[in-house]
């Protein structure tokens, strides 16, 4: 018998059980959406989870801690095998004040080397790079942070006198400098935290760009970021003041190391933990995600493999009945000479039929269903939660990667077929003299 007589045999008899095939395929497609719905939780919370972590952040920096950075030390990382840039921030830890005309900051400064920085992807929303040493760059919100105490203690007069509810409070904003900030002039100062008085030697800076907003509208950047040519400048201040003894340092340094590519930074990592040093890196980080949710798909993927194999029950005891029903038929066609092979491979094809159009079913539901609920959820959340820009959130609740369709189609027409094989062996064991002796 050839296949294709061998499919039209299947199809004949699956048409005469039109109900009770249909309704062991609607447990097939049951068991397999739940198992693909299932895992693609698993897939959108890590995608979700990762994109969080990744957001304004590069993949190829690998932060370093130690009590000791300094220049030294950071020119001899740039010496290691595949480090693009190492970026060695410096902060004036000390009270401090900028002053522009009427306006004054609280605001840090940060000492660093752009030619570094430039390596980095240091980004500028306007202006460039300062080029000397009295050239600064200043956060996005630098001029949020530039008040005059005058016009502010007006507002808040303002506010008072007109009884303004909390909620009208909080939306308000605090009056600030409003004008051209590239090429202006401003004073800082800084002194000692102790006694909050300064050292009464003003620096001249004029603002030559103004950094990149940040990606996160809660994370606000109002630093000053000068060249670290200014360092000696700024430490000849402090020595000049500082209490007699003290051994406290004016910088604070963090450094971070970039590589060339994702791959590298792993055996960065590896070199500069080997050195002494305390390392992290998001690739680190990725990883025991990864392996986490590793387990976490793996157990959905299991507890949605017991789903179907419940939905298996029906098709073994379809096919047993078809089996019984088809007694005579097969004695008939193992007098005309069909090998125990051909009729198990009749059975077997029925019930991988079973499987095959569950499984196909389930995959378009899964997929409509994913869809559904990542346009659908949000909006009941954000409800739920009083928050009508939830969706903003970008949060992902389902995604189906074609790999966990492999798997589930796989499990579904594997289950199917191991259904179908006890009945299908049952069948060629049926002795020909009783299969014939049974009436029509």
């Amino acid at each position: 018998m050839q296949f294709k007589d061998q499919l039209d045999f299947v199809s004949q008899h699956i048409k005469k059980n039109k109900l009770r095939v249909f309704m062991t395929i609607l447990a097939a497609t049951m068991g397999t959406a739940f198992l693909i719905i299932l895992a693609s939780v698993g897939f959108g919370i890590q995608d979700t989870l990762k994109r969080e972590i990744l957001d304004n952040r590069l993949v190829t920096q690998v932060e370093v801690y130690a009590a000791d950075l300094d220049i030294e030390k950071a020119d001899k990382m740039k010496k290691l095998d595949h480090v693009k840039a190492v970026v060695l921030r410096q902060e004036v830890n000390a009270a401090q004040e900028s002053a522009l005309d009427k306006y004054t900051s609280q605001s840090g400064l940060l000492v660093t080397d752009f030619n570094e920085e430039k390596k980095a992807g240091f980004a500028l929303a306007e202006g460039r790079l300062p080029k000397t040493k009295s050239e600064i760059v200043v956060g996005y919100d630098f001029a949020k942070n530039l008040m005059n105490e005058e016009e502010v203690e007006k507002f808040q007069n303002q506010q008072r006198d007109t009884q303004a509810n909390d909620e009208d409070q909080a939306e308000a904003e605090l009056p600030h400098y409003e004008g051209e900030l590239l090429g202006k002039e401003i004073t800082y100062e800084f002194g000692s935290y102790e006694t909050n008085e300064f050292y009464k030697e003003p620096i001249k800076l004029t603002i030559v760009g103004i950094a990149k907003a940040p990606s996160k509208d809660f994370i606000s950047d109002g630093k000053l970021y000068a060249d670290a040519s200014l360092i000696p400048e700024l430490e000849a201040i402090y020595d000049r003041h500082k209490a007699e003894g003290s051994e406290d340092s004016l910088l604070n340094s963090n450094l971070n190391v970039y590589a060339d590519e994702l791959q590298n930074v792993k055996g960065i990592t590896t070199s500069l933990k080997n050195d002494g040093y305390s390392v992290y890196s998001i690739s680190e980080e990725l990883e025991q995600i990864d392996v986490f949710f590793l387990a976490l798909k793996a157990g959905l993927i299991f507890v949605g493999t017991i789903a179907i194999l419940i939905s298996s029950i029906g098709i073994f005891n379809t096919m047993t009945m078809a089996v019984t029903e088809r007694t005579r038929e097969i004695g008939v066609m193992k007098a005309l000479g069909a090998k125990p092979k051909l009729i198990q491979r009749l059975f077997l094809l029925e019930s991988a039929w079973i499987g095959i159009i569950g499984t196909v079913i389930a995959v378009i539901l899964s997929y409509a269903i994913s869809i559904l609920a990542n346009y659908i959820l949000p909006l009941i959340v954000g409800a739920a939660l009083g928050e009508g820009d939830f969706e903003e959130l970008n949060v992902t609740f389902s995604i189906i990667p074609w790999q966990l369709v492999v798997i589930a189609s796989a499990i579904s027409i594997g289950v199917a077929m191991v259904s179908g094989w006890r009945p299908a062996r049952k069948a060629t064991q049926i002795d020909v003299i009783d299969a014939l002796r049974r009436e029509l």
